[in-house]
């Protein structure tokens, strides 16, 4: 019970700092954290962000949106990392992000759960998005550019 709340507290901490600065390097939030009293080493620091869902792009850590932020249909931090959004056939769709940025982008489209989407495949730098049919896809390529393009 202990370690969970220790997690919790760590968690929430890095969640605090990267939201607060610019961290590019995970021994540079290492350090951070122990500042602020955490034991922690290179192994649980990188568990940690991997489990937080932290997403590492353009050379610095970023924390992804909130449920909430979801919810509302703020993309807005996700955004600049969303380089194309192009049709493949007429039922997948295909998002090209920056090297690292398709998980989280691809995370962001499952949370919302819109009814267009059938399902998405994620790589490091590309998405597919399965719409039942061209109807559907091109309903998810409005939204898709609105919320990306905006």
């Amino acid at each position: 019970m202990l370690n969970d709340r220790h997690q919790f507290e760590r968690r929430n901490a890095i969640l605090r700092i990267l939201r607060g600065g610019v961290v590019r390097r995970q021994s540079d939030l290492a350090q951070l954290l122990r500042r602020d009293g955490f034991d922690v080493t290179q192994s649980s620091v990188s568990r940690d962000l991997r489990e937080l869902g932290v997403l590492k792009a353009s050379g610095r850590y970023l924390v992804p949106p909130d449920e909430v932020s979801r919810a509302n249909g703020d993309f807005g931090a996700l955004a600049p990392f969303v380089r194309a959004i192009r049709p493949a056939g007429s039922s997948i769709t295909v998002i090209r992000t920056s090297i690292g940025a398709a998980p989280s982008v691809a995370v962001a489209v499952d949370k919302a759960e819109w009814p267009e989407v059938v399902g998405t495949i994620s790589g490091d730098d590309t998405i597919f998005i399965a719409t039942s049919d061209g109807r559907s896809q091109r309903r998810l390529i409005q939204r898709l550019n609105t919320l990306f393009r905006s």
